[in-house]
C-alpha cells in the first residue's frame, strides 16, 4: 500500500529541513569567524605602522589594479605575499622598505604600451607604513590562497 504525504507532513519536512540548514549556516558562519579572528590574523602585531599603510593603500585605490588576498583587480600583481616573492624576510622592515621604495620609484619606467604604475610621490615614511602594512599581509594565514607563485 502506497503512504500518500500530507499537507502537514509536508509543511513538517519543509520547516525542519529549513531550520536544520539554518543551524549548519549559522555553525559555519561561527566556526569561519572564530578562525579569522583566533588563528588566522595575529592582533597584536597590528601596529599604528600597520594601519598608516592600509590607509595609504586604500587612499591611493591600490586595489584597482593589485589583488591583495585574492581580492581586487587583476591589472597588476597579488600583493598578499609580495614580500615572500621578493625574498624579503617578515621581520625584515627596512629590507621590506628598501624593496618597496626601489620598485615603486623606478615607475612608471616609460616603455610605451606596457602596464605601467603611476608614480604616487610617496615620503620616506609612507614607504615606510605601506612596507609594513604588505609585510603584516604577508603573515596572514591563508591556506596557501591565493596560489600565486609569479611575480
Amino acid at each position: 500500500m502506497r503512504e500518500v504525504m500530507t499537507k502537514s507532513m509536508a509543511r513538517n519536512i519543509f520547516y525542519g529541513g529549513s531550520v536544520f540548514f539554518i543551524l549548519i549556516f549559522v555553525g559555519l558562519s561561527v566556526h569561519s569567524h572564530r578562525y579569522i579572528v583566533t588563528t588566522s590574523t595575529d592582533k597584536a602585531t597590528l601596529t599604528d605602522s600597520v594601519a598608516a599603510g592600509k590607509h595609504i593603500w586604500e587612499k591611493h585605490s591600490c586595489v584597482n589594479c593589485h589583488t591583495i588576498l585574492g581580492e581586487g583587480a587583476y591589472f597588476a600583481p597579488e600583493l598578499g605575499n609580495v614580500m615572500d616573492r621578493w625574498g624579503v624576510d617578515r621581520g625584515d622592515h627596512e629590507g621590506a622598505y628598501d624593496s618597496l621604495k626601489s620598485w615603486m620609484d623606478a615607475m612608471p619606467t616609460g616603455i610605451e604600451g606596457r602596464r605601467q604604475m603611476p608614480n604616487f610621490n610617496l615620503t620616506d615614511e609612507e614607504y615606510r607604513e605601506l612596507a609594513d602594512f604588505l609585510l603584516w599581509t604577508n603573515t596572514i594565514r591563508t591556506q596557501d590562497w591565493p596560489p600565486n607563485d609569479a611575480g
